[in-house]
């Protein structure tokens, strides 16, 4: 996909936060254009605590993938509240979350729990979208229980000026099983009247290329998990990196980079220790080693001895 396709770093809660963004773009300029952070909820905390928008707050931000903030709820006047505040810092543009699949979120009506009720939605739209002093883009999977809901959603979502539509194409109940259902997804396609961004299992460059070949109209890719377990798919995609050594050199780098940013970044050894395993769990994969390898340093209990495995592989 050597060119021009816009490509945007997923919001992955505990992963591609703040941290993360800045590591990468530190290593890896300009490879990805832009993120969506991880969600803001409405209803965890009161809005005022600074903690809730310490991730996307301009000063923390400096030097990172340039971020649009994402919201998780259902409550307009709180939206509207927390919107004005991120145009307060210079952003123009915030994502909405209709697709997380979390049990706990969607049986409350929140994330993907709000795909099977189209008339729901409409009626916070039409709250929200007068006072926005921002763009609104949406990101939604194919329904909760069923495709069929995606459809009625669409109809609902044409309505509004909204700057794009993220699909996941697949159902809430899956969480992150089984595998995306790209017949729906391109039916799905040209009803939709906004640029479409496509989201899943997006990991190798073939995968990518796939995706391009089979649906050209898609506006952009967003990728996740695959930036996680090989750091350098954002360059490959661009044709900037082909050989498979240069990759892992690039890789490795990047791991090495990822840790110095934790110790710099965190305190305490407790968060390190636990912050330089989440990140482990999917990086080694990156690498030329086995998972039974890789689980050394996640077994290890002491930060100095996760540190010490994980420098031997990125030597």
């Amino acid at each position: 996909m050597e060119g021009g396709t816009a490509m945007t770093l997923a919001p992955m809660q505990g992963l591609t936060e703040v941290l993360f963004r800045k590591a990468y773009e530190e290593c890896f300029p300009g490879a990805i254009e832009s993120a969506v952070a991880p969600f803001i909820s409405l209803t965890h905390g009161p809005l005022n605590n600074p903690a809730k928008l310490a991730d996307v707050m301009p000063e923390n931000n400096v030097g990172s993938i340039p971020v649009v903030p994402q919201i998780l709820g259902k409550e307009p006047d709180e939206f509207v509240q927390v919107a004005g505040r991120l145009a307060e810092m210079g952003y123009n543009e915030v994502n909405w979350n209709m697709g997380c699949p979390m049990r706990m979120v969607t049986a409350k009506h929140r994330g993907c729990g709000l795909m099977p009720y189209p008339d729901e939605v409409r009626a916070i739209l039409d709250s929200v979208v007068p006072r926005l002093r921002m763009r609104l883009s949406v990101k939604v999977r194919l329904g909760l229980k069923s495709a069929d809901e995606v459809f009625s959603m669409v109809e609902v979502l044409n309505d509004y000026p909204l700057a794009s539509v993220t699909v996941h194409p697949r159902l809430g109940h899956q969480q992150y099983t089984g595998v995306p259902d790209l017949d729906t997804f391109g039916r799905l396609l040209p009803i939709v009247r906004h640029p479409v961004v496509y989201n899943g299992d997006i990991v190798t460059p073939a995968d990518a290329e796939m995706i391009l070949s089979r649906f050209p109209a898609v506006s952009g890719l967003m990728v996740g998990r695959g930036v996680l377990y090989r750091p350098t798919l954002p360059l490959e995609m661009k044709g900037l990196v082909v050989d498979p050594d240069e990759r892992i050199r690039q890789s490795k780098r990047f791991v090495a980079h990822l840790m110095e940013a934790i110790t710099r970044s965190l305190p305490g050894e407790e968060s390190r220790t636990r912050k330089t395993k989440e990140y482990w769990n999917l990086l080694w994969r990156s690498l030329p080693i086995s998972e039974l390898e890789a689980r050394k340093a996640l077994r290890a209990e002491r930060l100095q001895d996760v540190e010490k495995i994980i420098a031997a592989f990125i030597q």
